[in-house]
């Protein structure tokens, strides 16, 4: 049974169909919450209020685009939602950590590249990220993200230009250490 088959039974009010469009699309959805976040408890709670909106919207899907091109667009909207939630409580949190190390002054260690290189990510601005994480990790093509996002073939190819020269330069330290 395909996708539009399940809808038309979800819209129906067939909670077995409900189960399987969403057996059918959750590990992608929550891979897209993980990178996106780098937190499997929000990752978790994020694919969880995705697929709370999508039914609740689902009378909305005119099918232009494949269901899981629309799910994707849910997604990321329903995890950067979450994240500039989390920003602003932790900003709070943030100056009252640097409070202390300037008090004490503690410096941290060198983080490893993995570290360094998911600081970078989380770092780069929502679109930039959004389109560094679509392409790069989920594997989809510009035209799929273009299609979620709503922007245009180039602005995705741009912002993913964008994003690497970003990184390029926030991980330039680490270079050297990988040349034989």
């Amino acid at each position: 049974m395909d996708d539009r088959e399940l809808i038309a039974r979800v819209r129906a009010r067939d909670g077995a169909a409900e189960r399987l469009l969403y057996d059918r699309h959750v590990d992608r959805v929550y891979r897209l919450a993980y990178r996106m976040t780098g937190d499997a408890e929000l990752a978790r709670d994020c694919t969880q209020d995705t697929f709370v909106r999508a039914f609740e919207k689902l009378a909305s899907f005119r099918g232009d685009a494949a269901f899981a091109t629309w799910l994707h667009a849910v997604a990321t909207s329903v995890t950067l939602n979450s994240l500039r939630k989390i920003r602003r409580l932790r900003r709070y949190e943030t100056d009252l950590e640097a409070s202390e190390t300037v008090a004490t002054g503690v410096r941290n260690a060198e983080p490893d590249l993995k570290d360094r290189l998911r600081q970078a990510i989380d770092a780069l601005p929502e679109g930039y990220r959004t389109v560094f994480v679509m392409h790069e990790l989920e594997g989809y093509t510009h035209e799929e993200i273009g299609a979620a996002l709503g922007v245009e073939v180039g602005t995705s190819k741009a912002q993913l230009s964008r994003a690497r020269a970003r990184l390029r330069e926030a991980l330039a330290d680490f270079a050297g250490e990988w040349v034989p």
